[in-house]
């Protein structure tokens, strides 16, 4: 994407040194109303690896999460990492991870940030000893035109060799015989793979939905369609900025039901003008008169340090 790209590796103070995350099982139940259903446990599967969803429906649990300052920020400019998330929070995003089949990123996210995408919270399963949460998310990167130059020196590979995180799923417009070799060696030999999703052109610059930086982008039905037929049953979209502001746009104006629930972390700062907003374009109805705003419903707010985070499902 060529708007806003904030950080999507949550930012805190200095975690053990194990750098494993500990989230309490209090605040964790308070956010299970806007959560999907648990993976199974340990116990009842023998492989993190995803297999094909037994359920009907045609798209994914979506959860859409980021953290933002006061005047709605996600970063200073586009592509600075910016520190918004304190250590609460950071933890919480991590076990969000940990309930969720895959998580979700633009390629310009990939490219400026290297995100791991892994999730760093520690196990609730092991009383003997500090591990690492067995439920690692899938990471996703929307990619239209492959641009995305992945190699083993990318985060994501780094943590999928180290059996921390699992190989990307890489959705590209490109027919994926005309993808680098050299790429799909790196991404294949982590269990990733570069997946072909139809692509949809649009004008101007690339801000349409699901992201780009080339005027090509996807339908966010197609990506989610996709992303349940491979078995994926939950999404988390962390960013970036036209990533987030694309999927709002579509729920803005009433043209798709995309969204299942929204965690949205508020810290106390202004990041001041300039910086990269969470601001869909406004929906414009057919008398041309401005649409009704999208408002959430089932709201609740939790105090986490010195961040709220902000709960609630898009009111249909």
């Amino acid at each position: 994407m060529n708007s806003a790209v904030p950080s999507t590796e949550p930012q805190g103070t200095p975690s053990p040194s194990d750098g494993l995350l500990d989230f309490p099982a209090s605040s964790a139940l308070k956010l299970e109303p806007h959560l999907p259903p648990p993976p199974p446990s340990p116990a009842a599967t023998t492989t993190t690896d995803t297999t094909k969803s037994k359920t009907s429906s045609t798209k994914p649990f979506v959860t859409l999460t980021f953290a933002t300052s006061l005047d709605s920020s996600l970063s200073l400019a586009p592509g600075v990492r910016t520190t918004l998330s304190g250590p609460q929070s950071k933890a919480m995003t991590h076990f969000l991870r940990s309930r969720h089949a895959a998580i979700l990123v633009g390629v310009g996210t990939a490219v400026a940030d290297d995100p791991g995408l892994n999730c760093k919270i520690l196990s609730p399963f092991s009383s003997s000893q500090r591990e690492q949460h067995p439920n690692q998310p899938r990471p996703i990167i929307l990619d239209p035109s492959a641009r995305w130059e992945v190699s083993e020196k990318s985060k994501v590979i780094q943590l999928a060799r180290l059996k921390q995180g699992l190989g990307p799923f890489i959705f590209t417009a490109r027919r994926v015989e005309e993808v680098p070799e050299e790429r799909r060696g790196v991404v294949e030999g982590m269990g990733g793979k570069y997946v072909h999703v139809e692509g949809l052109k649009v004008k101007g610059d690339g801000e349409g939905e699901g992201e780009t930086g080339s005027g090509e982008s996807f339908a966010w039905a197609d990506v989610l369609r996709t992303i349940k037929e491979e078995g994926l049953d939950s999404v988390m979209i962390e960013g970036g900025g036209s990533v987030i502001n694309s999927l709002l746009a579509l729920e803005q104006g009433g043209e798709q039901e995309l969204v299942d629930s929204v965690i949205v972390t508020i810290a106390p700062t202004w990041l001041g003008a300039g910086g990269v907003l969470v601001c869909p374009p406004r929906a414009v109805g057919r008398d041309g008169q401005p649409a009704p705003p999208v408002r959430l419903r089932d709201v609740s707010w939790h105090p986490l340090g010195e961040d709220v985070v902000l709960c609630g499902k898009i009111l249909r």
